[in-house]
């Protein structure tokens, strides 16, 4: 089996001491801060600072994930412990010997090794790994510190290289696999806000039509009446043009009347005369 760069070795052994051995010495620190017996009701009354982290995303709802975190988290939020001086989100100084300051250092180093692409660490590795032993020699006592020494010392090939590359590419895509699905579910979630927003404004379109088409009612049963009106008033007009002719025609035979200087009566009899000689 082909053997290993003096940088791969460092970053096999880092990632063999951060990825298998810390979380198990985080997880026999938590369990002495927490007896197994009254976990459950530990947690019950911590149930708010718990409730928090769920809300912050720290933790979810699922066991596993939850147990997994609460090594990271749970110990830091749920007991009386005071944060290194730089906080949990930085390197602690080596100074700093506190089992905080042992959870916040292993956390700084797992992010650490999380950006690292090439599989390689340089040389002075070896400084790194005595003060995460150390660490976690503190937080997992004696039996931790045995793996750790004998991690130090374990032969290492190409296959423990690959092992290890592999672990890293499957928790990137996990991670990747994540984030994708954390943007489809706000993506889902925008979409439903979308589509509730869509059928209000169809809503309000469909009782705006119907307004609309309950004015074109009345609007059209409104010039069906002027119609009728119109109507009317025209007979109404035809009748009064009739009347106007009638009285037209007697005004005109007053007139006519009024300019014949023979009387009416005399003019009759005269005729009349010229009549009967006639025959």
């Amino acid at each position: 089996m082909a053997s290993l760069s003096v940088e791969e070795e460092n970053y096999v052994r880092m990632s063999l001491l951060l990825t298998g051995v810390s979380p198990r010495a985080a997880r026999t620190f938590f369990d002495s801060e927490f007896a197994q017996a009254c976990l459950g009701a530990t947690i019950k009354k911590e149930y708010n600072k718990l409730f928090d982290l769920k809300k912050k995303h720290v933790i979810n709802q699922s066991k596993y994930i939850i147990k997994k975190n609460i090594l990271k988290y749970d110990s830091r939020n749920l007991t009386p412990m005071s944060p290194p001086l730089c906080g949990f989100d930085r390197l602690p100084s080596a100074m700093e010997t506190t089992h905080a300051a042992d959870l916040a250092r292993i956390k700084y180093y797992r992010n650490y090794l999380a950006h690292l692409d090439d599989g390689k660490i340089d040389s002075c590795s070896s400084i790194l790994l005595g003060m995460i032993s150390l660490a976690v020699d503190r937080l997992g006592r004696q039996l931790m510190k045995q793996e750790c020494d004998h991690l130090k010392t374990k032969p290492l090939d190409q296959t423990n290289l690959e092992i290890m590359m592999n672990i890293k590419h499957s928790n990137n895509e996990i991670q990747e696999l994540k984030e994708s699905f954390e943007s489809l579910k706000m993506s889902h979630t925008k979409m439903i806000k979308s589509h509730e927003m869509l059928q209000q404004e169809n809503t309000e379109i469909k009782k705006s039509h119907e307004t609309l088409q309950d004015d074109h009612t009345v609007i059209k049963k409104s010039h069906e009446t002027l119609q009728d009106d119109h109507t009317e008033i025209k007979k109404s007009h035809e009748t009064l043009q009739d009347d106007h002719r009638k009285v037209t025609d007697e005004m005109e035979n007053v007139k006519t009347s009024q300019k014949d200087t023979v009387p009416w009566n005399v003019n009759g009899k005269q005729f009349e005369r010229m009549r009967v000689t006639s025959s």
